[in-house]
């Protein structure tokens, strides 16, 4: 048997006259011998074992069978399809539950050949109690092949799609829709979970309109999200003003959404609001404090010689004593304090309360003790201790960015005291400031010095284990701090306005070397960042252009790496100019992913070639591998190459090796190196 139309609700009734009443016997002819007076096809099937159990003479005929012998030893389960069986099994269900009778459109396929048929299902138990189906069949001549079709397509497809009236009382439902209701005649009110849904779907639709909506919607799984399309129509049957609605089921997508979400605004290894949450979440809490006239302690906090914990047991026993320690600074902590971590072992407390001073002493206590007891991390005791340092609002500071560095400033006044211990914010320390505004002054002049160098770190091909490209990494050797990191002199270079040139200089250099090291036979790629405040000049293209014509390097060469942060918002300048780079002939890669907003819409939106997988997810423990993955397989999706970063061990190079990763940077093949160094990994690798 082929599937049937679900039947409307004029078409579902109490139960038929052989329901429950029936013989006593499981079939006999004799029993249904008054059936034989019937001009019209009857006869009963066996749901549970896909067979005829008698059949009148025209339903014989019907089924082009010989005898009812031979038609009740027809296995019609054998090619059944699946959509077929499980509306088997909804009239079962509807028959026994809600003495229901259908009145629907069949197509048969005896002998192979179509028979369409107008079918009246209804219920017949058995003498061994179990629940069989009784079918009056009329011929369906007058059917148009396509409305024969349109009855086949409605079973078969997955989209749901029903009838109601403007009561919300269902009138027709295909069998994908009954099967996401709990009850045959479960009206749309009691379909959507938020009452003011239903609502909004009147209003709507008063208007003589259409609407697209994602509800919430219970079905027998438990509440899903759908999809829910619905416009004002006209019943067929009976010509009243009616409402089509089509549903698909969209819960895979809200749910990946939300992991998105998420991702952007939590650490994946400790689950704790990250540091674009707190610049968000915390300035708003700093804004509702001071309209309440209350008080607030930013307390920074700074794991002592973690790195020592990383380096003698592994990053992995690390990640292990970092997921411990925000555990216990959950339970340290009152509900309404919020808790983060910023990054790396440095986690960050928001307290409130009316008398804040006093309050911060017990907190710290609160917190010591609860970090200072010895951790067992992988059979080995491990003792801990924090150094704090702590700002205090509105005293110190009104703005969370200024309690933010003022704690931070703290935090290094403790780790000067000795470690341990907890530091409060003072004027006095502003002395670090003043030197940090120091080395901002030495920083105008140290392009004209020539004190920048352009360091390289191999990007690898995973199989062969080649080196495929570099990325071109900017340091700055002082003459008397030596290497001076790029997360000190970056922020200040895009602070004072210096960007712009560095940038420009690292790209030259970069460009340089390229052309050198193919004519010398390594024709690599080069890759080199790109600030977001580069792509605010109105001539930061025909630069590069110039600048890759007068070295003669091909701009498929070059590569630009951007961060997330670059490609948020809804302003047009970002894109026009990544399309003009890519006009250009150099290609995009998207660095550091996942770190950010995690926003998949500008995956397609920007013109992105590479993705970048951020360090945290490599060298995350297996179970937050599966994000990674996850990212993985939206790259394969939207054709993306991949490149993992931070690959510090064999163990992550063989998990980057078994997602078919191609490329990889990390410190387990090399560090970023100067020229000289990395000339000598180039011509080891060429012998």
């Amino acid at each position: 048997m082929l599937p049937p139309v679900q039947p409307t609700a004029s078409d579902v009734s109490s139960a038929s006259p052989l329901h429950s009443g029936g013989p006593d016997h499981l079939f006999s002819s004799r029993d249904y011998a008054a059936l034989e007076l019937i001009s019209q096809p009857v006869w009963i099937f066996d749901l549970d074992h896909r067979h005829v159990l008698w059949a009148n003479t025209p339903a014989l005929q019907i089924w082009k069978a010989p005898s009812l012998e031979e038609l009740q030893a027809r296995d019609l389960g054998c090619d059944m399809s699946s959509t077929v069986a499980r509306r088997l099994a909804q009239y079962q269900r509807d028959f026994v539950a809600h003495d229901a009778v259908f009145a629907e459109q069949w197509t048969l396929y005896p002998a192979g050949e179509a028979v369409s048929l107008n079918v009246r299902f209804s219920g017949h138990r058995l003498a061994d109690g179990r629940m069989a189906m009784l079918c009056e069949g009329r011929p369906a001549h007058a059917h148009t092949p396509d409305s024969v079709r349109a009855v086949e397509a409605l079973l078969h497809t997955t989209l749901m799609i029903s009838l109601y009236d403007l009561e919300g009382r269902p009138l027709y439902r295909n069998p994908a829709a009954r099967d996401s209701t709990c009850r045959p005649d479960e009206c749309l009110p009691e379909r959507l979970v938020e009452a003011e849904d239903m609502a909004l779907l009147h209003e709507t639709l008063s208007n003589g309109g259409g609407t697209s909506l994602t509800l919430r919607v219970h079905t027998p799984q438990g509440v899903r999200w759908h999809e829910v399309t619905a416009r004002r129509c006209r019943d067929a049957v009976s010509g009243q003003d009616a409402v089509l609605v089509s549903e698909a089921d969209v819960t895979a997508i809200k749910d990946t959404e939300a992991r998105a979400q998420h991702l952007a605004l939590h650490d994946p290894l400790t689950g704790l609001p990250n540091r674009t949450q707190v610049m968000a979440r915390f300035a708003d809490a700093l804004r509702e404090l001071g309209a309440a006239g209350a008080e607030a302690a930013v307390v920074f906090i700074d794991l002592d010689n973690f790195k020592d914990i990383n380096d003698t047991l592994g990053h992995a026993a690390g990640d292990e004593l970092l997921v411990r320690v925000a555990r216990r600074l959950r339970d340290a902590t009152r509900t309404e304090d919020l808790v983060a971590r910023l990054g790396g072992d440095e986690f960050m407390i928001l307290l409130r309360a009316s008398n804040i001073r006093g309050d911060v002493d017990h907190a710290y206590r609160r917190i010591a003790t609860s970090l200072t007891a010895p951790l067992d991390v992988r059979g080995i005791e491990v003792r801990i201790t924090p150094s704090i340092g702590i700002s205090l609002y509105p005293e110190h500071a009104g703005d969370i960015e200024t309690l933010l560095r003022h704690a931070d400033l703290a935090m290094y006044g403790a780790k000067a005291e000795g470690r341990n211990r907890m530091v409060l914010y003072t004027e006095s320390m502003g002395m670090a400031l003043r030197a940090r505004t120091s080395l901002e002054a030495e920083l105008r002049l140290a392009l004209e010095r020539g004190e920048f160098e352009v360091h390289y770190q191999p990007r690898m091909a995973v199989r062969k284990r080649s080196i495929l490209g570099a990325e071109a990494l900017v340091r700055w050797r002082h003459p008397v701090h030596g290497l001076v990191g790029p997360d000190v002199f970056i922020p200040m270079s895009e602070r004072l306005g210096l960007i712009g040139r560095l940038g420009m200089f690292v790209f030259e250099t970069a460009v340089r070397q390229q052309t050198e090291w193919a004519a010398r036979g390594h024709d690599l790629q080069i890759s080199v960042n790109l600030s977001p405040l580069q792509l605010a000049d109105p001539h930061l293209v025909t630069r590069m252009a110039a600048v890759l014509a007068r070295f003669g390097c091909p701009p498929s060469r070059i590569e630009l790496e951007v961060t997330e942060s670059m490609l948020l918002g809804h302003e047009e300048r970002p894109i026009a100019v990544l399309q003009a780079i890519q006009a250009l002939g150099m290609s995009i890669a998207l660095d550091d992913f996942g770190t950010g907003y995690s926003n998949l819409a500008y995956l397609q939106r920007y013109p992105l070639h590479t993705l970048k997988i951020d360090k945290t997810f490599i060298q995350a423990p297996d179970a937050d591998r599966p994000l990674a993955e996850m990212i993985v397989s939206l790259c394969r999706l939207l054709k993306l190459n991949v490149v993992a970063e931070g690959v510090e061990t064999s163990e992550q190079l063989d998990w980057v090796a078994g997602r078919e990763i191609a490329e990889y940077q990390g410190y387990h093949f090399s560090p970023p190196l100067p020229v000289p160094r990395f000339e000598a990994l180039l011509e080891e690798a060429a012998v």
